[in-house]
């Protein structure tokens, strides 16, 4: 494929898109000209983050148009099996996160709070605009064409009670008894993968450990323990290990059907 700059753009704003003419908001407009350096009438490509790919003319500083809006460049199904990291937010290094797991491949990151998260006082309605931008920007450098989506905090407690039928869980642990790895609890879920399709989660701790209330949750409710290594990972080296394995394990189902 062409190597040529890209910029993500909201389906909404693609379906509004009259006589295939983009007008480009002041940010995209000082990242095509000011950054990338774009000269008019030079091609670039437009993403919709929901798998569909278009070819783009630079017209003028301040709009595109999109060649064939209605027969995209490429376009990419959905995965059939989706991967989710839930991480109880760090003090540092959740940015790098969501940079990492999206380069890597997760579709869905779940942020997560814990009875000792070490970073609890947040402004998370702008948090998550930041993280939206982060998370579109690494889609652009890593090419990816589907963007994940970064779900609402919620408390560990309460998202487990709201897993549905589709979804498969695994908490990675140290410090505790544990029958897999993730490797092995991913191949233990091929029989569902194949019927089902699905998303399937690892979840990452906090940086103080689980609560004693919370342990004993994840027991009673049969949730699997799994281990990512035989050393203590901080939770950022936990989360792109456990997000490298996720993908792989997709990489070699899809191979195998």
């Amino acid at each position: 494929m062409e190597d040529l700059t890209r910029l993500i753009i909201s389906p909404e704003r693609i379906v509004n898109i009259k006589n295939n003419n983009l007008e480009l908001t002041n940010d995209e407009a000082h990242y095509i000209n000011k950054v990338m350096r774009i000269k008019t009438g030079k091609e670039i490509f437009i993403a919709n983050g929901e798998g569909s790919l278009w070819k783009a003319i630079k017209v003028k500083n301040d709009s595109l148009k999109i060649s064939q809006l209605q027969k995209p460049y490429l376009f990419q199904e959905k995965e059939i099996y989706l991967l989710g990291i839930a991480v109880v937010i760090p003090k540092n290094g959740f940015e790098d996160i969501l940079k990492m797991c999206t380069e890597i491949g997760i579709d869905y990151i779940q942020p997560l709070f814990s009875e000792r998260q070490v970073n609890k006082n947040l402004n998370f309605s702008r948090k998550l605009l930041r993280w939206n931008l982060i998370i579109k920007e690494a889609v652009e450098q890593s090419e990816r064409l589907w963007k994940p989506s970064i779900l609402n905090c919620m408390g560990i407690i309460e998202w487990l009670k709201s897993r549905g039928n589709q979804e498969r869980v695994s908490i990675s642990i140290t410090r505790e008894e544990t029958l897999y790895d993730l490797n092995q609890w991913l191949r233990k879920q091929k029989e569902f993968a194949n019927k089902k399709g699905g998303i399937f989660w690892n979840v990452i701790g906090p940086e103080g450990g689980w609560s004693a209330k919370e342990i004993d949750f994840f027991k009673k409710n049969n949730v699997t323990f799994v281990k990512l290594s035989d050393t203590i990972l901080r939770t950022s080296t936990a989360s792109i290990n456990a997000s490298s394995i996720l993908n792989q394990w997709r990489i070699d189902l899809k191979l195998k059907n």
